[in-house]
């Protein structure tokens, strides 16, 4: 009898290790594509009554507007925000905004002509107007030259009159992204307006997503507004501070509106977001926690050290300013603030006395400073009178309604770096070094009992 020739292995399996390794890799290789195709990895099962299936743009392949997402932190795939029927939403929405009495017009502001758009005002007249009790008193807030826009635009904006999504991409820093979860009847009551300056414009036309011919832009949900940023502020990222925070004024007739950074694509209807987060809670305006910061001086350190401002020297006598005037760390005497900064990517705001109150006033500050929020947002919401009603949530929940994408990666830039991400500081917050507290030989001396109390000496 033959003997039985036994069926030999190939040697590329005869290693453990090596089958090991190839397993580990075609796993990781999966998960890899799979991350990279689903900018987020839970799909919540709550979707607004008959939502809109139809994609609302066709971008081009060129345009990568899903490039570069973010990974999400949530621990779980279960929602953190609890939505209401839509239908019951829309109409009490809807029932809100034809009630006149209640967004009363509570606000005077001032008038002239100067040679910045925010009429750059000294502290000493900037702090003059955060207690303010006589209704009859003019506010500073913007607008000392005309925004320049044309005046289609401009009536559009004031036949909004409802609730507005509002938007802003200067200097080509982001892509233009619709949102998704929406239900069958919002398009047709909510506003989505994008302000966009001619860098930004250019671009959308390189990637033939609108025609310079047109009198009117729209990509999907989105009205594209053209901003001559030329007349205004040098720094882009100032310019977009303009429709973050006077979006009040730019648009008066509005009685919601919800501020959406372009690094975001909204993920759940504005609606229900807007009843969920403000109606429902009574507040004025609901905003994100930080992640990783609760004090407002451990944010100016973080700033300062990954150059997200370059001018460190401003960013001390910023700081100097806030104490000097009664900045105070974070702490349990400030509840039910629970946190002093926050992470401003997405605002949504009751338009109403407290909240164009602290909007305007955030406006002063940044044009005195920068255009970092995040430094003045505890400043303005603790010194102003009558008090903001907040409603700060959590990050997770931030997270449950928008997908953050990276900024584009070609730009130039101008005074600020980057307006920040929360891939930034991914390792948690880190205790500033001793050289960021001494600029040029001098401390920040105004601040050391604030730093004394934040770190517990």
């Amino acid at each position: 009898m033959g003997k039985t020739t036994p069926c030999k292995i190939p040697l590329l399996f005869q290693s453990n290790l090596l089958c090991f390794s190839l397993l580990y890799l075609a796993t990781t290789l999966f998960f890899a594509l799979r991350n990279s195709l689903s900018p987020s990895q839970c799909g919540f099962e709550d979707p607004p009554f008959d939502p809109i299936q139809t994609p609302l743009f066709t971008y081009p392949h060129s345009y990568g507007e899903h490039k570069y997402a973010l990974p999400a932190r949530r621990s779980s795939c279960s929602s953190s925000v609890l939505f209401s029927d839509y239908k019951v939403v829309f109409k009490e929405i809807q029932d809100l905004c034809g009630n006149s009495s209640a967004f009363p017009p509570v606000l005077k502001y001032m008038q002239g002509n100067a040679d910045r758009f925010g009429g750059h005002f000294g502290t000493k007249k900037r702090i003059a107007y955060f207690d303010h009790q006589n209704n009859s008193l003019d506010l500073p807030c913007g607008f000392f030259k005309k925004f320049p826009i044309s005046d289609s635009d401009r009536t559009a904006m004031e036949n909004c009159h409802g609730v507005v999504v509002v938007s802003a991409i200067f200097n080509n820093h982001d892509k233009i992204r619709q949102p998704r979860g929406l239900g069958s009847k919002t398009l047709d009551t909510v506003c989505f307006f994008m302000f966009v300056d001619d860098t930004t414009l250019k671009g959308l036309e390189h990637h033939h997503l609108i025609y310079e011919k047109s009198n009117e832009f729209k990509i999907g949900a989105w009205r594209i507004v053209k901003v001559s940023s030329k007349n205004l502020y040098e720094n882009p990222a100032m310019n977009g501070v303009i429709p973050k925070y006077l979006v009040h004024r730019l648009f008066p007739n509005s009685k919601f509106s919800i501020w959406v950074d372009a690094k975001l694509q909204l993920t759940a209807d504005p609606l229900l977001l807007i009843h969920a987060l403000v109606v429902s809670e009574n507040v004025d305006m609901a905003i994100s926690k930080h992640p990783f910061f609760i004090h407002t001086m451990e944010e100016a350190m973080a700033t300062a050290r990954w150059k997200k401002w370059r001018d460190v020297n401003a960013l001390l006598m910023q700081m100097e300013t806030y104490c000097e005037n009664g900045l105070q760390p974070w702490s349990s005497n400030k509840l039910p603030y629970p946190s002093d900064v926050p992470d401003s990517a997405l605002i949504l705001r009751k338009h109403g006395l407290r909240s164009n109150l602290f909007s305007c006033l955030m406006f002063g500050e940044l044009e005195a400073f920068n255009p970092r929020d995040q430094l003045a947002f505890a400043y303005v919401r603790d010194n102003m009178s009558p008090k903001l009603k907040l409603n700060m949530f959590e990050e997770q929940m931030f997270e449950d309604i928008a997908v953050e994408y990276r900024h584009s990666l070609k730009r130039v830039g101008i005074g600020a770096n980057d307006e920040g991400s929360k891939a930034s500081n991914s390792k948690g917050t880190k205790r500033a070094s001793h050289e960021l507290l001494f600029i040029n030989g001098s401390s920040c001396s105004s601040c050391q009992n604030y730093l004394l109390k934040m770190w517990g000496s």
